[in-house]
């Protein structure tokens, strides 16, 4: 019954890690961007980076001391074909953090503040990549459950 929980779990963290992705580029639109969008934008980042440390804590849980043991998953291409996914999605939402981060704190300075048209669509199209390689994390996930690669 544990492993069942930390399943769920670890599965309703994946589905909140892609709800923050899609309200972000819901909110990184030009004509949705307002100072109130921008700290929106602030919170919704820091939630995603809080998901994606759950999901690595959990993840590695079910890993080392889930009911398929460690050696299932160390010798499946497809969970490292996952964890290499899961990696690149890390590394492009490096910029979009740390640009929203500046923004936040432009936003501190004044009041009135909203990014540049040309800040907005390069951070859009960095979300809309982040998106498209998530996605492949899911498929990864079903091949690695169903012993492809195995």
């Amino acid at each position: 019954m544990i492993d069942f929980f930390v399943a769920s779990v670890h599965h309703l963290i994946v589905f909140g890690i892609a709800a923050v992705l899609a309200a972000e580029l819901a909110l990184m639109r030009p004509a949705a961007m307002s100072p109130h969008t921008v700290r929106l934008l602030g919170r919704f980042d820091a939630a995603y980076g809080l998901l994606a440390i759950a999901i690595l804590v959990v993840g590695f849980g079910r890993v080392w001391h889930g009911a398929k043991g460690a050696d299932y998953y160390m010798d499946n291409p497809m969970f490292w074909a996952k964890i290499a996914a899961f990696g690149v999605v890390g590394i492009l939402s490096i910029r979009p953090t740390l640009r929203i981060a500046a923004w936040q704190k432009l936003l501190k300075a004044d009041a009135a503040f909203v990014p540049s048209l040309e800040d907005i669509n390069g951070l859009r199209r960095i979300l809309l990549l982040e998106i498209h390689v998530f996605a492949l994390i899911p498929i990864f996930a079903a091949a690695m459950a169903r012993g492809i690669g195995y």
